[in-house]
Parts: C-alpha cells; structure tokens; sequence
C-alpha cells in the first residue's frame, strides 16, 4: 500500500498566511490571486500544506499507481517566484501560454516572477479553462 500524500488540506487561513508573507509585494501579488482564482472558481481557497493555496480538489492516479486528491487550481507565493498550479498538456492551454507573458514551465506548474510580467486577463482564461477541464478528470 502506498503511503498517503504528504501534501494535505490544513486548517491554516490562507488569507492570514498571504497576510503574513515578508514582502509588500508578495503580500499584493497574493491578496490578487486570491480574488482572481476566487471569482473564476466559485471555491473558498485552501492551504495545502505549508505554502500551497488551492480551490476545488480533484482525485488523481499517477501511471505508477499512487493516487491521492490536489486542489484543482493554486498557487503558491514563493520568494522567487509565484507558483500556479495549472492545467499545462493540452492544445487550449498551449495557446494560452502563448499570450500570457513572461513565465517559466516546470512538471506540475507555471513560474511567474510577477504579476507585472504576465496578461490578468490571460491568466484568468487560464486558471477558467483548467477549472473547466479538470473537472472530474482526475487530473489537473
């Protein structure tokens, strides 16, 4: 049997936690992405783990046998970066990314040093059409 996931729902407030980070600008960048995912999503955001803000959850099963749930659609205020946990693997997404602006692409997320380098209207078609399509995929 696999172990459980180790990163879960907790009870910290993701408002307070966005309140508390170091700098002014993380600090706006965040209280943003906090209303943007909120009205696109319907969902009330969640802390996943320490750093992760998530709204929805989804069931997965990766192709090695673990499964387990994620948040839909988060993000997560990194020093570096700001963290967004998107759909990425499909041809809307793609096009997306084309208009979004300056990010980087990992595995399970997009990289963006700001919100200053990237289109809002852009980001909110992106973070509609992941909700849109993860649902009840198991994926996202």
């Amino acid at each position: 049997m696999a172990d459980a996931p180790k990163t879960q729902p907790t009870d910290e407030d993701p408002v307070a936690y966005c309140a508390a980070l170091p700098t002014a600008r993380r600090r706006e960048e965040s209280a943003r992405l906090l209303e943007l995912f909120g009205e696109v999503t319907g969902e009330r955001p969640v802390m996943w783990g320490p750093s992760i803000i998530g709204f929805g959850e989804t069931a997965y099963e990766n192709p090695g046998g673990s499964s387990g749930t994620w948040p839909r659609v988060g993000f997560s205020p990194r020093k570096a970066a700001l963290s967004l946990h998107v759909l990425q693997d499909n041809a809307r997404t793609a096009e997306l990314l084309e208009r979004l602006g300056k990010h980087r692409r990992a595995v399970a997320c997009l990289y963006v040093n700001g919100l200053k380098d990237v289109d809002e209207d852009v980001l909110r078609e992106l973070v509609a059409h992941s909700w849109e399509a993860s649902a009840g995929t198991g994926t996202c």
